[in-house]
């Protein structure tokens, strides 16, 4: 896995820190503060990015071994759980619940801490290799499409660029937690 800086869009360059070295990853979807890599034989592989510049490996999951052909992961949310979908290739589809409010304890917090379950498995009629995209956990949209919040922004749009700059962007450089 190799981080991209696109914060300024027309400027991206490589991140020299920004490597985590994993065989056979297949595919990765993006969350919040966590990658998530379709490792194939290792399952499901989750790694923190809440500092991109040094991706560090949070862990990996396989389900005792049952998830070991992962070809493509997706995230998406349903009321107040999220679940990562699994293409396992020769074992069809699977299905993580990721976050719960039962076993989560911070499963309310911006970005909790991944605690993957295998909860269910649909034996497809060929190899699973691919799967659509999801609902984001914070990009709900309604039935036409229309976006209805965003970190508890309600609206009917998602933000241009212009406006996501303005949360991550301070006279023209990022913004970190250290700037006054």
């Amino acid at each position: 896995m190799k981080v991209v800086d696109v914060t300024i869009p027309e400027k991206a360059r490589a991140v020299p820190t920004g490597v985590l070295k994993m065989e056979d990853v297949r595919d990765i979807y993006l969350a919040r503060t966590y990658a998530y890599l379709a490792a194939g034989k290792k399952g499901l592989a989750i790694v923190d990015i809440e500092k991109p510049e040094f991706p560090k490996l949070s862990k990996t999951y396989d389900a005792g071994g049952k998830i070991n052909d992962a070809y493509s992961v997706r995230l998406a949310m349903t009321n107040a759980s999220s679940f990562a979908y699994i293409a396992d290739g020769v074992n069809g589809l699977r299905v993580l619940q990721m976050t719960s409010p039962d076993r989560t304890p911070t499963n309310f917090g911006f970005s909790p801490t991944p605690d993957p379950v295998l909860i269910a498995t649909y034996h497809t009629h060929g190899p699973a290799i691919a799967l659509s995209k999801g609902l984001d956990r914070d990009r709900a949209v309604d039935e036409s499409g229309n976006q209805v919040a965003v970190f508890g922004r309600r609206g009917a749009r998602p933000f241009n660029l212009e406006e996501m700059q303005k949360l991550y962007l301070k006279n023209g450089s990022l913004y970190t937690v250290k700037d006054p």
